[in-house]
């Protein structure tokens, strides 16, 4: 599966973008589907520099295609206003982080981002997003909205 409780963290504790990329990959590293932390969150922010991951309405999806990558996945945080450095100039309360292998080609991380964005437009989504108290909770969300 794409994503799992143990890649949902509904308190992340960090103030800035890095240290989020960075919590969020060491999950990701703990479950085995990322074999190199650093070039992985490497990978992350230099996308971020090419330009800013935060989609607007408070969310951001950082991502990084890399063959430090095992497996694909998708990892969650909840995050308390963090600056993104979004067009919209607000913080981001939610980020969702996609990793995917070099080898996969776009496909993987493009469909994953595509499907997430489509649903952020939706305020009802983005309500139920900001409603979810527990891990199960985003899990049945992501699955009733056909994201996973």
């Amino acid at each position: 599966m794409l994503i799992t409780h143990d890649l949902i963290h509904m308190h992340v504790d960090s103030s800035d973008k890095e240290s989020v990329i960075r919590q969020l990959a060491q999950s990701a590293k703990e479950l085995g589907r990322v074999d190199d932390l650093d070039t992985f969150v490497e990978a992350v922010l230099k996308r971020e520099e090419e330009y800013s991951t935060a989609v607007g309405f408070g969310v951001a999806i950082p991502h990084g295609k890399t063959d430090a990558v095992v497996e694909p996945f998708l990892a969650y945080g909840r995050v308390t206003k963090v600056d993104w450095s979004a067009l919209d100039g607000e913080p981001v309360d939610n980020v969702f982080m996609i990793g995917v292998p070099a080898k996969e080609g776009g496909n993987t991380h493009l469909q994953i981002l595509a499907k997430l964005s489509r649903k952020l437009m939706k305020a009802d989504f983005r309500d139920k997003l900001n409603h979810s108290e527990t891990e199960e909770d985003l899990l049945q969300l992501l699955k009733d909205s056909e994201i996973l």
